[in-house]
């Protein structure tokens, strides 16, 4: 008997036995509970810091579009994370958020300059190796 290092995907034993092909896929059989399964695909997973960062941008109010220019992940990754993590709906709210992207050097003349933080409705975030700005104007 040939056992394999895998482990079931239904009861996670480690006795699996190769069990034929199916359509050119290798067949694997569970010798605890007798579950039939070829390998699983690896898909592209994402970090898990980009989907905190993505949710927190959307609840900051930042489009799903901006959001997919912002981290490069895909506008409907976010709204199924939306979807999936039960984010309510936004309501409309009366300010507009504006956002920039500034490297070490830019941020640091960006915080010392006074003006730029009176209003007190400015927020800053890393994304990767640069930081956001994010800032809400009043919509006319």
């Amino acid at each position: 008997m040939l056992y394999l290092q895998s482990e079931c995907p239904k009861c996670h034993h480690d006795q699996i036995t190769k069990s034929g092909m199916v359509k050119g896929k290798q067949r694997y059989k569970c010798k605890k509970c007798c579950y039939n399964f070829t390998v699983s695909k690896l898909g592209k997973e994402i970090d898990h810091k980009y989907v905190i960062k993505a949710l927190q941008l959307y609840l900051e109010g930042v489009s799903y579009r901006e959001i997919e220019r912002i981290l490069g992940v895909s506008h409907v990754t976010v709204m199924n994370w939306v979807k999936k993590y039960n984010i309510p709906k936004l309501e409309k709210i009366g300010y507009n958020p504006q956002y920039q992207m500034l490297n070490h050097s830019e941020l640091l003349t960006f915080v010392i300059n006074k003006e730029n933080l009176e209003e007190g409705t400015a927020m800053i975030t890393n994304v990767g190796a640069k930081y956001m700005v994010i800032s809400w104007e009043k919509r006319s």
